[in-house]
């Protein structure tokens, strides 16, 4: 990194933010597979030790990564990384002795949003980080006609319910923008890396300010065809969604649908690049059903996503201070194309996404490309 490390208060924040999420992962007692109607009590078996804990843990690990370097480019939203965990099924967000205390006080605070006792629900939990820039990257000073320099990292925080043909997510992001995010000492590190030439004008960036975001999405899903059953053989469905997004980091509604087709689609609500509640691990409809029936199974898929946006932080700049801002445009789409395919219970997706201009006087649609990998450990 080109300078050096000096823990802000902020930072030590962030660090205890992750501290919780690696509670999340390593105290996690291991949910019972079977979801019968015995009484809650030592249900999961927890271990000794963070490590045992871990081991006996069977949720769903699942990393995704955008880079405009897919496109060939380098500009506009130029990179994104997420890490999340899915839980498996549980009974209750409040009082299921698979989840941590601290976690199940956390779900009660949201208990006018869903119902405490749920069929099929799990938890999700992703940390991540967001980098944009401008297309000159030689600029040392401000380019008031392009977008502004930002970084975002943040915590997530959500709850899914299912039944067998609609998902409803529930997330909250809270995170920091501004240097505070270490997104140019990330950038800098990748193109030291990769012998790429840096970006100057990283002094521009937006100032220091926490962010947070409250998400809600619904999806459905619709088969279209099945020969002669759509996990087992060819399959085709629809997964039309819609949702909303609330906070000083983005605030807008949204839109769309994902149309897929191939041999042994998975028991999900389909695949996207990195968007609040766009990619969730769901939980299973019942105990006796698989995410993956095949093996080795195969799909493509294509996708919509519209969005009304009220503010975006990365385009309309910091909330109470004065900072480099540009005119955003009201009406922004995303159209992704992918492939996505399954070895046992490990799946791995790459998809191309093309979007519509984000502000006026933009030079060129942004686009860029993401794969992700999910499985348990």
């Amino acid at each position: 990194m080109t300078t050096p490390f000096s823990p802000a208060p902020s930072l030590r924040l962030a660090a205890s933010l992750a501290v919780y999420a690696a509670q999340i992962v390593f105290n996690m007692p291991q949910a019972a597979q079977a979801q019968d109607t015995a009484a809650p009590t030592a249900r999961c078996a927890s271990g000794d030790r963070p490590l045992d804990a871990m081991r006996k843990y069977e949720g769903t690990y699942r990393f995704t990564l955008d880079n405009d370097l897919f496109a060939n480019r380098d500009q506009d939203y130029t990179s994104g990384a997420k890490l999340a965990w899915a839980s498996p099924n549980v009974r209750s967000f409040a009082d299921d002795d698979c989840l941590p205390p601290w976690l199940q006080q956390a779900g009660r605070l949201f208990r006018q949003v869903y119902p405490l006792a749920v069929d099929e629900g799990n938890v999700i939990v992703t940390f991540g980080q967001a980098m944009y820039t401008p297309r000159d990257r030689a600029a040392t000073s401000l380019i008031s006609a392009d977008r502004p320099y930002a970084g975002w990292t943040y915590l997530g925080f959500g709850f899914n319910t299912r039944s067998k043909r609609r998902l409803d997510s529930y997330e909250i992001n809270l995170g920091v923008v501004g240097p505070w995010s270490r997104a140019k000492e990330m950038q800098d590190f990748i193109h030291r890396v990769r012998g790429f030439d840096r970006f100057q004008g990283w002094s521009n960036q937006l100032g220091n300010e926490f962010g947070a975001q409250v998400v809600y999405e619904r999806k459905y899903r619709s088969e279209l065809l099945q020969f002669p059953d759509r996990h087992e053989g060819f399959g085709m469905d629809l997964i039309p969604h819609f949702g909303w997004s609330v906070g000083n980091v983005a605030t807008y509604g949204n839109v769309g649908f994902e149309l897929r087709g191939g041999w042994g689609l998975p028991d999900d609500f389909g695949t996207s690049p990195i968007r609040p509640a766009g990619d969730n691990a769901a939980p299973r409809a019942d105990s006796t059903v698989r995410q993956f029936t095949r093996d080795i199974g195969a799909h493509v898929f294509a996708s919509l996503d519209a969005r009304a946006v009220v503010r975006n932080i990365f385009l309309d700049g910091n909330t109470i201070r004065d900072s480099h801002s540009v005119r955003k445009e009201r009406i922004v789409a995303d159209a992704a194309v992918g492939v996505a395919a399954n070895i046992g219970k490990y799946k791995i997706a790459y998809v191309r996404v093309f979007r519509t201009r984000e502000f006026v006087g933009q030079s060129s649609a942004p686009r860029y490309g993401a794969i992700t990998v999910s499985g348990p450990l």
